[in-house]
């Protein structure tokens, strides 16, 4: 049968999402075969507008379309608070919860060695200058509570001893309605470690 090159090309390029293997990405394919020429302008338009009008924000490394991001940019958050956050979508997550209304700093991503992500492909030096020159009187670190957030964390910790600020780490542990016999042993080591005294 004969192979439909454009297809196999773009097939190819859906493939380059997270989550979307060989078959799901065909399917797609497929799919966009059947839309008139004006959603493929639309989608290819958005595309464009993607890229060009959304940047990180020059000062905690969120996404946004403006100079710079809502956080930063509010008169009405606690300029003495910054949570430090692997990824936006970390950041989103406690915005939501309405539990925190400090700043963030995106680190974009946590140090691995495995991966190869060192200290220069992470926003520390920027994290830095923030504590440096801004009204920081606490620094939470919010890595995720995988070995390499753990190491993350406690690198920038080390870093952050000879400024004048108060360093504290997220408590991790059991989720509610979680059994101990599921939980990893780096989960019931947090747990047990961020204990709260009751009486």
């Amino acid at each position: 049968m004969e192979k439909l090159k454009s297809l196999e090309n773009l097939t190819n390029e859906l493939k380059k999402l997270p989550s979307v293997g060989t078959k799901s990405a065909e399917r797609m394919a497929y799919s966009l075969l059947d839309w008139d020429a004006e959603e493929i302008k639309n989608l290819c338009d958005a595309l464009t507008q993607v890229k060009k009008k959304i940047h990180k924000c020059p000062k905690c490394g969120m996404l946004t379309e403006n100079e710079l991001c809502e956080v930063c940019a509010s008169p009405n958050r606690d300029t003495t608070k910054l949570m430090v956050v692997c990824y936006q979508k970390d950041a989103i997550a406690f915005e939501n919860s309405d539990s925190f209304n400090g700043l963030y700093h995106v680190l974009g991503g946590v140090l691995s060695i495995q991966n190869g992500v060192s200290y220069e492909d992470l926003g520390i030096d920027s994290l830095l200058h923030r504590v440096q020159n801004e009204d920081i009187k606490e620094v939470i670190l919010a890595t995720e509570p995988t070995l390499d957030g753990e190491t993350t964390a406690q690198f920038i910790a080390r870093l952050l001893e000879k400024y004048d600020v108060s360093i504290s780490r997220l408590g991790y542990g059991l989720p509610m309605g979680g059994h101990l016999d599921y939980a990893d042993s780096l989960t019931l080591s947090k747990s047990f470690e961020g204990r709260t005294k009751i009486k």
